[in-house]
């Protein structure tokens, strides 16, 4: 099918008509396999009645369209045999006229291939991402890589509606009053997915609410004797699920797949029941339109008071990778609320769909990335959602890897999060142990925007630290375009030149650079004696080179800089020993690397520090409480922690009413750390903080830490991160809750 979608784009046909030509030919292809026609009727319609040369095919297919479109009684009496047993379509499948396409032998043949595939066998979850990859070649090569699998679909479903109509027909499925009443349930139940793409949630979920009605059907007739008319018997419809696409032709599948899957289900039945059932012709579809959901009316398409669920996948997109025109959809929906041009493209949906429902029992289910309760990001959404439209969150499934295992498939980092306009008693939080593993469910009592138990809240940026400890400062920068940096073989061949150079050289650290145990080196310039450099011919080049830089910015504070070319635009560098923070560390660690650096280390702008950290200070910080409430709090990149300083660090709530045998069993604990990490010079931190192969005197280490850092905070152990993120919580909010009355106070003083 590929190969005739290139030969068609090749020789001109290309575009809206090409896309819907493909639809039709697949909808011919599956149909033939699946009893919508008889078997084999489009292939011997191809083999037999087209010249090999391909040269009439054109014409037979457009015939071929219009008898689909025709019903029966309006068609040509002196028409073709072979075409006259074609059944009667409608749908406006085959309604539009196209532009007469053209093929030659190789197409003809490639359409002939497509007929000799058994397209019965293809499961509904990937139609719309099997038609997609025939437009796409790069998505060809990669099939599956970005199709919505069943698993992930069922995730969301499940807890959103699905579990509690099976519950309720295991109550009422031996009830004969009852049963009726919820078959007839099932048939008003309505969906909207307003990001549909190819269809993969309506098509799914659409399969599931007819597989229950098939178990409410073989419950109606036990006695086992066939129903007379099948078609009186089947009440769920595919008019009962409206979408909204942006592009024209995955809406377009969308609609055709709801068919198909449709006619799947039919066949169930029909083999259960002993009845032959086709939904021909065509009279209901599912409500697809083409067009953008953040500026459609979607009561245009349902009415919030038809309609019973919102579900789906809506597009992820980070500020900085959207167009002008997702800019303007996030301007619009965010107008007047601070830091919302900081948000993803995802959370526009979310606030659409509050606003929907308000005043409604709708239940809404999306897919999102994670940094939409993480960081920065959950303030500003979740503060809009709960104090605005008083939305409550229902159900979540915490970070995990979505997709699947196909090559190339980029990693996507997830949440599920269900949500509606009013509360209930029945919350669960599935959480994962393994991202790419299965969930397992906890029931709580409130779930809050970081999807943990816990009370409604929001940390925000805060610019210095919520309980009386050292600020974190951030490294130095540059500002040089690369200048200043020098590899090994720049330093070694500088200081055989010119042997007084070695003091102008330092090594020069980053996060990364600090995590994995790499070097590397840059010229600091600092107090260097103007008449030393200037007689070094490599230095006074890259001071030049610096300068030009700088003056080259279109930025005005840059150029100011290149009055300045040996030194860095903005320095930091401690004096004395500091305790470093890489900006990002993996997920996959149980602790992040904290590490004391001499001063003669420069430390750059990937990575913070504190100088003359004291060891309880870094006792704290290395602590699983402290990691805790950072995996909670923090943002993330894909998966992996992005340590902030206005977000983690200054809003952590430190121990309160410590003794100083606390203290000492702190420090003493971080001793045992520091030691540990010494019996293995040759080692990096990401070798020692790798879980697989940590060093069991290091793991034992950390747990004595760990110990003495919980008894901080209280007598009793914690049993594991939600239990300690549920305390930490707790204690930040009476912490805030203090800082505000002691605000208010200072206000009223003011004031008189």
């Amino acid at each position: 099918m590929g190969k005739l979608h290139d030969r068609l784009e090749e020789i001109g046909y290309t575009g809206h008509p090409l896309e819907v030509y493909l639809v039709r030919i697949l909808f011919l292809l599956f149909a033939e396999d699946t009893t919508i026609f008889n078997k084999q009727q489009f292939q011997e319609y191809l083999e037999q009645r087209t010249a090999e040369d391909g040269s009439d095919l054109a014409a037979k297919l457009q015939e071929l369209f219009q008898v689909l479109n025709t019903a029966k009684e309006y068609r040509f009496k002196n028409l073709d045999e072979q075409l006259a047993d074609f059944p009667y379509v409608n749908g406006k499948l085959f309604e539009e006229i196209l532009p007469t396409a053209s093929f030659d032998t190789k197409m003809r043949q490639a359409l002939l291939n497509c007929c000799y595939i058994d397209w019965s066998k293809i499961s509904p979850a990937i139609f719309g991402s099997m038609f997609q990859s025939v437009m796409n070649p790069k998505e060809r090569r990669n099939l599956g890589a970005h199709y919505t699998s069943e698993t992930n679909i069922l995730k969301l479903i499940k807890p959103l509606f699905l579990d509690d109509l099976w519950k309720e027909f295991e109550s009422v499925k031996d009830n004969k009053n009852k049963l009726p009443e919820f078959h007839k349930k099932l048939s008003t139940i309505k969906f909207l997915d307003p990001a549909c793409g190819c269809g993969n949630f309506l098509v799914i979920t659409y399969r599931e609410l007819r597989l229950l009605e098939f178990e409410v059907l073989k419950a109606l007739n036990k006695s086992g004797q066939t129903f007379l008319d099948i078609s009186q018997i089947l009440w769920i419809n595919v008019d009962q699920f409206s979408g909204i696409e942006y592009e024209e032709f995955p809406a377009r599948i969308a609609e055709v797949a709801m068919w198909l899957i449709d006619h799947q289900m039919n066949m169930l039945v029909s083999s259960e029941f002993g009845q032959y059932f086709v939904r021909l012709p065509l009279k209901k579809s599912a409500n697809i339109v083409h067009g953008n959901a953040l500026q459609i009316d979607w009561e245009s398409l349902v009415s919030k008071n038809e309609l019973s669920y919102i579900i789906g996948n809506p597009p992820f997109i980070g500020k900085q990778v959207q167009k002008p025109e997702q800019k303007a959809d996030m301007e619009k929906i965010f107008a007047g609320v601070t830091g919302g041009g900081t948000l993803d493209y995802v959370t526009a949906w979310y606030v659409k769909a509050a606003q929907y429902i308000q005043d409604t029992k709708i239940k809404v289910a999306f897919v999102s990335t994670n940094s939409i309760a993480q960081g920065e990001q959950v303030g500003i959404i979740w503060g809009l959602l709960f104090h605005t439209y008083k939305i409550k969150i229902h159900f979540a499934h915490r970070t995990f890897k979505w997709g699947n295992e196909a090559k190339g498939n980029a990693a996507v980092h997830v949440v599920i999060i269900g949500f509606a306009n009013y509360d209930t008693n029945d919350k669960s939080v599935f959480e994962y142990e393994d991202i790419k593993g299965e969930a397992h469910e906890i029931k709580v009592k409130n779930i809050n925007p970081y999807l943990v138990e816990g009370k409604d809240m929001f940390i925000t940026t805060r610019t210095k630290p919520l309980c009386n400890v050292p600020e974190i400062i951030k490294g130095s920068e540059t500002t040089d375009d690369g200048h200043f940096m020098l590899t090994l073989e720049e330093v070694n061949e500088l200081k055989a030149k010119h042997p007084e150079s070695s003091k102008f050289i330092r090594p020069f650290i980053g996060g990364g650079d600090f995590i994995n145990g790499n070097v590397r080196y840059c010229l600091w310039l600092k107090d260097a004696p103007l008449n030393e450099i200037r007689h070094i011919p490599f230095i006074q080049e890259r001071i030049e080179r610096v300068k030009n830089f700088r003056l080259a910015s279109t930025k005005a504070r840059t150029r100011h800089w290149a009055n300045f070319p040996t030194l860095f635009s903005e320095d930091r560098q401690p004096s004395t020993r500091y305790l470093m923070f890489p900006k990002v560390s993996s997920e996959r660690r149980t602790y992040i690397p904290f590490a004391y650096v001499e001063p003669e280390f420069i430390i750059n702008n990937t990575a913070s520090f504190i100088p003359d950290a004291s060891l309880y200070l870094f006792g704290i910080l290395e602590s699983k409480m402290h990691m805790a409430w950072m995996s909670y709090v923090c943002g993330r990149m894909k998966s992996d922690f992005i340590y902030s300083n206005k977000i983690v660090y200054n809003n952590y709530p430190w121990p309160e009413n410590v003794s100083e045998k606390q203290t000492k069993a702190v420090e003493k604990a971080v001793e045992g750390v520091l030691s540990a990490r010494k019996e293995f010079p040759s080692y990096s931190l990401a070798d020692l903080y790798d879980p697989l192969t940590m060093p069991p005197v290091l793991v034992k280490a950390h747990q004595e830490l760990d110990k003495a850092v919980d008894l901080c905070y209280r007598p009793l152990p914690f049993n594991n991160a939600a239990k300690r993120i549920e305390f930490l919580f707790e204690l930040y909010e009476k912490y805030t809750a203090d800082l505000f009355t002691r605000e208010k106070v200072k206000k009223t003083v003011k004031q008189k």
